[in-house]
């Protein structure tokens, strides 16, 4: 299998960071159902249960990002780790560095949507 390479706006971790954000992933599906649960069992009010949003954003922030092989604080930041966890490289090129905010910002709307359509099945679910 070829080794990852970074790619302007496409790919900008490597395998250790991929399996970080697939961590965060799980991490935050864990906190989701917890705060599901508990939610359910104190009879939260409306209010009270959007709560859920913020490990749901979790969630998917995490997943999207392994999926897409990009982090989006690193697109933000200019940054990418292709190497060893901690060897972060900075994005040379103008240009490059607009395509990966433009990435991490497309990162972060979907991990968004996502969370704001879970946080609604939640709703329905509890109420």
């Amino acid at each position: 299998m070829s080794e990852i390479q970074y790619i302007p706006g496409s790919c900008n971790i490597g395998k250790r960071e991929i399996q970080r954000r697939q961590f965060v992933g799980v991490a935050g599906l864990f906190l989701s159902i917890s705060t599901f649960v508990t939610l359910n069992s104190i009879e939260a009010s409306i209010v009270s249960s959007l709560a859920v949003f913020f490990p749901l954003m979790m969630t998917f922030t995490g997943f999207v990002q392994s999926r897409s092989k990009f982090c989006l604080a690193y697109g933000f930041a200019g940054t990418f780790n292709i190497g060893k966890l901690g060897e972060i490289s900075k994005v040379a090129s103008p240009e490059d560095r607009a395509a990966d905010r433009k990435t991490a910002l497309v990162i972060l709307g979907k991990s968004f949507l996502l969370a704001a359509i879970a946080t609604g099945a939640v709703l329905v679910l509890l109420f």
